[in-house]
């Protein structure tokens, strides 16, 4: 015991000097075959399926900040698939179904843990609502159930089932095999993975401009120098707008800030997501314990990583009526991210009005739970000179021809 004590101690204050790096930090070159504007789990991803499915391995990855440190390391973590329309529904089981094989995939545990999702009912008109949803989840073959009172009272005893309640709960359609990850874990994996097959990884690396001859991509201008390319891919949440932009684009894309908070930690005592749309919460716990409690986008436009007060105070008084027992708990931090929001709050990937200028974005609050399938399907759209047949309904066009997918109701959480 004393030894093992000694080992911890002298571990904690080391330097970790011999410590090999995760990835490679390399130089920037002056020309790639593809370049990936953004270096968080969508573009990590991107550039990792490139190099290890069709043998692209002159790619950078170009991030201003770090690995991960946008709204990858910035969100809640749920995976979940339960979208209405079959185009939404294809898009995000593809990615669902890549999570559990994705640790041994990356050789990189991500902490994947599909514990099931609870989407709480509160009236007959959410009854129905949800009755539908099911037949249609059914139909694609995916995992979903509804569960009436008396039977989530035993799976989630906690939870306040008094009809008294403001909302009084009258069941839950449920995802079993929804789940949870580590970000970060999931960022770093395919990070090092990619840097093993020849991607460069280039952080602290700003885009300042994007240079369009003709019709065409030709190069981008940075904080570290101009950088010639084939394609480019511009796939960075929070911040499309302003990339589009330079290169002369418009996109029907608004950037909403979004924010969660944790608790003390507590013992294992919340074994499922739990959600409800009507009270706009939504909670799970970690592997530490902690509660993770996420709201409701804010109602205003803004591009800081920060969110109002009233936000929270909405959310924890819902919180707090779901789980009466969890009203003396503290809260130990709160953090805010960037959502790009479309019209019809489905993602835009694939090809832009720019010849070799790809884009991903307009996720909402959703990216995280896309982010293997996103990156395999663009990927395969960048490397073959055409739309993955899954990632067609996602086109930037469909806004100009009228062909939108509203999953306004599906999209939160």
């Amino acid at each position: 015991m004393k030894y093992s004590f000694i080992n911890l101690l002298r571990n904690a204050v080391s330097e970790h000097k011999d410590w090999p790096r995760a990835w490679d930090n390399p130089s920037l070159k002056s020309r790639y075959d593809v370049v990936v504007i953004g270096g968080g789990g969508h573009g990590l991803a991107t550039a990792y399926y490139l190099a290890k499915s069709h043998n692209i391995r002159n790619v950078a990855v170009i991030e201003r900040g770090w690995i991960g440190g946008g709204n990858t390391g910035r969100n809640t973590t749920i995976i979940r698939s339960n979208y209405l329309y079959p185009e939404s529904a294809a898009l995000y089981k593809f990615a669902h179904d890549m999570w559990p094989g994705l640790s041994g995939e990356l050789n990189f545990n991500i902490m994947y843990s599909p514990r099931g999702a609870y989407r709480l009912i509160h009236s007959e008109f959410e009854m129905d609502a949800a009755k539908r949803q099911y037949l249609t989840m059914r139909r694609y073959g995916m995992d979903v159930k509804i569960l009436e009172k008396d039977e989530l009272e035993r799976q989630i005893p906690l939870l306040n089932l008094s009809p008294d309640a403001r909302f009084p709960i009258c069941g839950a359609f449920v995802q079993r095999n929804a789940g949870v990850a580590r970000h970060d874990s999931v960022a770093w994996g395919y990070a090092r993975q990619a840097s093993a097959l020849g991607v460069d990884i280039i952080q602290r690396c700003q885009v300042t401009g994007i240079d369009i001859k003709g019709k065409r991509v030709s190069k981008l201008s940075t904080n570290q120098g101009e950088i010639s390319a084939d394609k480019v891919v511009i796939c960075v949440a929070g911040d499309v707008s302003e990339l589009a932009d330079m290169a002369g684009i418009g996109l029907p894309v608004s950037t909403i800030p979004l924010q969660a908070f944790v608790s003390e930690p507590i013992k294992p005592i919340v074994n499922n997501i739990v959600i409800s749309d009507t009270l706009v919460t939504y909670v799970s716990q970690t592997d530490k314990g902690e509660l993770v409690i996420g709201t409701n986008s804010d109602p205003y436009v803004s591009y800081k990583r920060r969110g109002s007060i009233h936000s929270v105070e909405n959310s924890i008084a819902a919180f707090c009526e779901l789980f009466p027992s969890f009203r003396r708990l503290r809260l130990m931090r709160q953090w805010g991210g960037n959502c790009d929001v479309t019209p019809d709050a489905s993602p835009i990937v694939g090809f832009t009005p720019i010849d070799g200028l790809f884009i991903n974005c307009g996720f909402g609050t959703g990216g995280f739970k896309a982010t293997p399938g996103a990156g395999y399907l663009l990927a395969d759209t960048i490397a073959n000179n055409r739309s993955h047949p899954i990632l067609e309904p996602f086109s930037l066009d469909r806004f100009t021809r009228g062909q939108l997918l509203n999953e306004h109701a599906a999209a939160g959480g």
